[in-house]
């Protein structure tokens, strides 16, 4: 079966559409996939089973991209084409089926309307695959040796991190003696140009329980990372979706973002907020580009409120597995 699969440009919604492969590759053992997505969320797909191709689509002038995506297309006899962009383009490729992102201004999550795409009676929680090379890499950077705290210090705007003197203060406590995770190492993660946002944070954590990996991970082994921390708490960002995704326990930390759309999938995620509301948080004549964080209303104490009822909820069901 060769399938046609248009995502997204982020790194967020990326992932959350990969649930739909998943479903499409338990369905159809003979499956073949051509991913067409932006430079960012491609390395998402590189170990995917039954990966054929990935087209990058790098924005153009005059949409030219979409044409790249034809012409790179259009001698292919498409069985399905999954578009979560609803490009014109993939209206006129041969194909059996052709099928789009619902277009309504309903306020479902992002996850329950790329579910709808194919009409699933049920969501199919996102899912990444790695190789060997990722897996032995997340190995190295984080061996045995007691459990690990991952943080996500950043995110793509600066209104929607937390402080760091907040996350300095929430890691002392929860790998504290009496804290969830007693002398748990850190893991710090993010991209190359998001260190300067995590260097106050990476100052203050001891340096013999420090793992600095911010900027020195692709995103299929820091996938692997996560699967093997304990615990991850982080800004509203593609870093949090690709922690739900992993399996390991995701405490999101939302404030000038909607978690009603955006907040982490899966049974072992969970969000804490702001105490003012998305309508609220706002200050006049906000620009993103230049706005200071807006989560201080989002204290230390709900943080690890938050964080301690998560372990707790995922380590009561570990047991009843047990």
């Amino acid at each position: 079966m060769k399938v046609l699969f248009v995502t997204s440009t982020r790194i967020g919604d990326a992932i959350l559409s990969t649930g739909l492969l998943e479903h499409l590759r338990a369905e159809h053992p003979d499956l073949e996939v051509t991913i067409a997505c932006g430079p960012a969320a491609a390395p998402l797909f590189e170990a995917l089973p039954g990966l054929r191709r990935i087209i990058v689509l790098d924005k153009m002038v005059f949409s030219l991209h979409w044409l790249r995506l034809w012409v790179l297309t259009v001698t292919t006899f498409w069985d399905l084409i999954i578009d979560l962009r609803n490009a014109p383009v993939t209206y006129i490729l041969g194909r059996k089926k052709r099928r789009g992102m619902p277009r309504d201004d309903s306020e479902s999550r992002q996850v329950e309307r790329i579910a709808r795409i194919l009409d699933l009676p049920e969501i199919v929680p996102p899912k990444l695959w790695t190789s060997e090379r990722e897996d032995n890499l997340a190995k190295f950077y984080l061996p045995e040796g007691g459990p690990i705290l991952a943080i996500g210090p950043t995110a793509n705007w600066q209104a929607k991190t937390w402080r760091p003197e907040y996350f300095t203060e929430l890691i002392e406590r929860l790998t504290a003696s009496d804290g969830i995770l007693p002398g748990a190492r850190v893991v710090l993660l993010g991209r190359d140009d998001e260190r300067p946002m995590a260097l106050r944070l990476i100052d203050s954590i001891p340096g013999g329980r420090l793992i600095d990996l911010v900027g020195k991970l692709d995103l299929l082994t820091a996938y692997a990372c996560l699967a093997r921390s304990a615990f991850y708490i982080g800004n509203d960002s593609g870093l949090m979706h690709l922690a739900a995704a992993s399996g390991v326990p995701t405490l999101g930390l939302f404030g000038p973002t909607k978690e009603e759309l955006y907040a982490p999938w899966g049974e072992n995620a969970t969000i804490v907020r702001t105490t003012l509301s998305i309508d609220e948080i706002f200050p006049e004549n906000f620009d993103h580009r230049t706005s200071d964080s807006l989560m201080d209303t989002l204290t230390v104490d709900m943080a690890e409120e938050g964080a301690r009822s998560l372990w707790q909820k995922c380590q009561g069901e570990n047991r009843s597995v047990g």
